[in-house]
Formats: structure tokens, C-alpha cells, sequence
């Protein structure tokens, strides 16, 4: 009985892996900002808010300009001010009219691309503007606070709770943020802070992934021992 659980625990550990690494593969090339390339080619709102000039994006917005006009990569001028970190174009932006709530080709929002960039000045002023923590993000059908977990950004994530995000979100991999906080993180501080974040705001610790397998016993499979602490 003993071996065939070992056995159990290790077909579980491998089949996480594999998933894991080709998720953080794919998730690399999902979320992108701008390359230089693309960035010497913008123009207008674009331009304006990869320099972060608000005054320029007001001057244009009273032309008429359209607010939400997208580059080769779907993304509007607020990703782009987003992705650099330029909080007064984000409010200049929003005042002349650009959606708070737009998704990029990748399908990633605001909220989505401050939280993986664990940049919180960036995640409490998207929200206060109008873009929803709740909002279904990313080619996996997730959440901002799903991404954060996955990396362990704990402050992250604590802000987010407090905002209504959707704890017990299962994205179309099948995981929950507190899933994702024990199979793609490294058993280390920040993936604990997080995962007790997540249990603090009452996550369910009982909804498993697609094979049955529990947080727990992926945490058990790990030995992830502070982790398993915690979900017990």
C-alpha cells in the first residue's frame, strides 16, 4: 500500500511538472509589453502614453482622437502606459475616454498586467479607475488574482481579496488561484504568504484539478511541509 501511494505521488508530481513548465513557457510569451521595435513606431495616444506625457494625451483627446485605438498587438494606449508603469497617462487616458476594462490581444487588462508585474502603485490606481479585479483575464480564462498567485506576489494578492476578486475562480486548466500558489510555485516564502493569503480569505482548499488530486496532496507530493501546515 505504502509503494502504490509513493508510486500515486510521484505520477502526480510529474504530471504537475510538465504542465507547470509548459505553462510558465506559454505564460512568457503571453504577457508582453511593447519591444523597442515596436515602441520607435508608435505614434499619437500610443507614443504619449509609452512616455508617459499626459499633457500630450489631453491636447488629444480634445482633437477627437479615439481613445481605444489598438497597435499590432491589440493593445490600447492604457496597456501601453500600464506595461510602463505611467500612472498619469492611465489617468489621463481614462479622463479622455479609454476603457478601464480593455483586453489586449492576450486578453490581459490592466489590473491583469499590474498584478504580474507585482506593481501595486499601478493595480490600486487601474482599480480605482474603473478596471474590475473580477474580470476574466488571460488565453486560460483566469484572473488577476490567479496570475499572482502563480508567481507569489502575496501583497498582490492580499489587495486583491480585499477587492472582490473571485477567490474560487477555476480557470479552463482547471486550477484556483490556491492550486496554482502550490503546483507553480516553489514551496518558497512568498508562494507560503500567498497560499495563507488565500486560506485567510476562505478559499476552498478542497476543490481539485481535472485528475481528482487535491492541493494538499500536490503539496504532500512535494513535500512542501509549511504549505501542507497551512492546508490541513
Amino acid at each position: 500500500m505504502r509503494i502504490t501511494m509513493r508510486i500515486w505521488h510521484i505520477a502526480c508530481f510529474l504530471s504537475s511538472l510538465v504542465m507547470a513548465t509548459w505553462l510558465l513557457l506559454v505564460a512568457a510569451l503571453s504577457q508582453t509589453g511593447p519591444t523597442l521595435l515596436e515602441t520607435t513606431k508608435y505614434k499619437g495616444l500610443h507614443a504619449a502614453a509609452w512616455k508617459g506625457d499626459a499633457a500630450e494625451i489631453l491636447r488629444l483627446g480634445k482633437t477627437g482622437v479615439k481613445p481605444n485605438t489598438r497597435d499590432s498587438k491589440g493593445r490600447t494606449p492604457l496597456h501601453v502606459a500600464a506595461f510602463a508603469s505611467h500612472k498619469s497617462a492611465l489617468a489621463a487616458l481614462v479622463q479622455i475616454g479609454a476603457d478601464p476594462n480593455a483586453l489586449e490581444y492576450h486578453k490581459y487588462d490592466i489590473v491583469t498586467i499590474a498584478a504580474v508585474a507585482n506593481d501595486m502603485e499601478i493595480l490600486e490606481l487601474a482599480v480605482r479607475l474603473g478596471c474590475k479585479p473580477g474580470n476574466i483575464t488571460s488565453v486560460y480564462d483566469g484572473t488577476a488574482l490567479i496570475a499572482a498567485a502563480h508567481l507569489g506576489h502575496a501583497d498582490i494578492v492580499r489587495f486583491l481579496l480585499t477587492k472582490e476578486a473571485r477567490v474560487d475562480h477555476v480557470n479552463n486548466l482547471g486550477w484556483t488561484a490556491l492550486m496554482e500558489a502550490v503546483i507553480l510555485g516553489d514551496g518558497g516564502e512568498r508562494h507560503i504568504n500567498t497560499l495563507k493569503a488565500l486560506v485567510d480569505a476562505g478559499a476552498n482548499k478542497s476543490i481539485a484539478d481535472r485528475s481528482g488530486v487535491t492541493p494538499l496532496q500536490h503539496a504532500q507530493s512535494r513535500g512542501y511541509d509549511k504549505m501542507i501546515e497551512i492546508l490541513k
